[in-house]
Parts: C-alpha cells; sequence; structure tokens
C-alpha cells in the first residue's frame, strides 16, 4: 500500500517548512528529509532552501549551539554523544568544534561530578569497584570523556579517604 502524497502549492509548502523552522532551530539535514514528505522539483527544493537561509530561518550555526546547549544543559549529554550526534545530523567537524564552547568548562566538570554522585549513591549491595564501575560505564554511555570521567572519580576517592 503506497502512501499518496498529498499536493500542495509551492507556496503552501513553503509556508509549512518556515513554520518547521520556527518551530525549532532545525539544520540543512533535518530541512532536506521534511522536504522529502513534498513533491517538488530540485529547482523548487533550491528555491526554498536559499529562502529559509536568506530569511534566518535556517541557520546551522545557530542550530548546532542551542542542540549543543539543549543537549547538555537539558539532556546531560556528554561531548561525545552530543558529537555523533551532530554528525549524524550532517553537521561539518569544522562547526561543531567552533560551537563546543557552548558548554562552559566548569559547568561540564560539575555535570559529571553531580551525576557520578547520584549514579554512584543509587548503587546497592555492590562492592565499592563495582559501584565505581557500574558508574563510569554509565557515565560513558553519556557520552562523557573517560579521561574526564576519571578525574572525577579520583576525586571522589580522595574526598572519601578524608
Amino acid at each position: 500500500m503506497t502512501m499518496e502524497k498529498k499536493s500542495f502549492t509551492f507556496d503552501e509548502i513553503k509556508l509549512k517548512l518556515v513554520n518547521y523552522c520556527v518551530y525549532q532551530d532545525r539544520c540543512h539535514y533535518e530541512v532536506e528529509q521534511k522536504m522529502k514528505e513534498f513533491v517538488l522539483i530540485p529547482e523548487a527544493k533550491d528555491e526554498i532552501f536559499l529562502y529559509l537561509i536568506r530569511e534566518n530561518y535556517l541557520n546551522e550555526e545557530r542550530f548546532t549551539r542551542s542542540y549543543i546547549r539543549g543537549k547538555f544543559y537539558i539532556k546531560h549529554w556528554g561531548r561525545n554523544k552530543i558529537k555523533i550526534n551532530l554528525r549524524q545530523k550532517k553537521i561539518t567537524e569544522k562547526l561543531i568544534s567552533k560551537c563546543m564552547d557552548e558548554i562552559e568548562a566548569d559547568d561540564y566538570e560539575k555535570m559529571i561530578r553531580k551525576i557520578y554522585q547520584e549514579y554512584f549513591s543509587r548503587q546497592k549491595g555492590l562492592k565499592e569497584y563495582q559501584k565505581k564501575s557500574k558508574t563510569i560505564q554509565y557515565l560513558l554511555s553519556r557520552g562523557f570523556e573517560y579521561d574526564a570521567i576519571l578525574d572525577v572519580n579520583t576525586e571522589s576517592d580522595n574526598q572519601r579517604l578524608t
């Protein structure tokens, strides 16, 4: 059973894509995917793309910065997970690196420490090294770097000893 694509006028499609971009920041790849819902000739696609960029509805750097802030400060993802997800959205390495300054170094360290302590204290009935291992594994799965986790881990060990 094939889905019948509803036909819209060029202006209706343009408006739908403007609204799609206004609702939240989008990257070029997301808009490209969204355009597949409509029957458009390549020239029409290009024209809409140019319009969205020219009118600043579509801005790859703004998208990347807002994506990084959201995934870190709201979802509490580490840099690695954020980078992987941005790559999947076809954002260039150069732009990803340029925008990573959206995450303050202090905030990053505090976040690792907070997640580490919360997760570690929730581990019940395990030996110390097992709790540590599970906590490190958890932070890695959230996209935090091994070295950064170890710094916090060492710091936690030193606090427990004093």
